[in-house]
């Protein structure tokens, strides 16, 4: 029923202005809207809808994630624009970090996590070969 359906993704927000430059200056997105209710922006073809709230209380888990063709590159253009990649191999000992922050899973697929302004885990994914079928 919803095979052909376009998906939309959404996240929220405290502070709409501080969202809209990290959304949109640091990360790049492209802005679309400033409605009343939410900051509408152009993910790659998604539409991502960052709800303007009162209180927040972001998951522990991954929200959002960015299949990318060389994370290496985007995690230093990304550090260039003062983003700081997360560190989990404190805590999951089975999830061994590189030096940048990328933890390689056992399909060979590469994966580095970082926080928005509003404590939301955003990831980035380059999929291996074996990863992509």
């Amino acid at each position: 029923m919803l095979t052909n359906a376009a998906i939309m993704a959404f996240l929220a927000t405290t502070d709409a202005d501080r969202a809209k430059k990290f959304y949109g200056d640091v990360l790049g997105l492209r802005f679309v809207e400033d409605s009343p209710f939410a900051l509408v922006f152009d993910a790659g073809g998604t539409m991502l809808r960052i709800q303007k709230i009162k209180e927040l209380d972001p998951p522990q888990f991954t929200a959002l994630g960015w299949n990318v063709a060389d994370i290496r590159g985007t995690i230093g253009d990304l550090v260039k624009r003062g983003v700081t990649f997360e560190r989990f191999s404190e805590r999951y000992a089975f999830m061994q970090q590189d030096d940048v922050g990328i933890w390689t899973t056992p399909d060979g697929s590469q994966v580095a996590w970082f926080k928005d302004p509003d404590g939301y885990t955003l990831s980035l994914t380059q999929l291996s070969v074996a990863g992509r079928s």
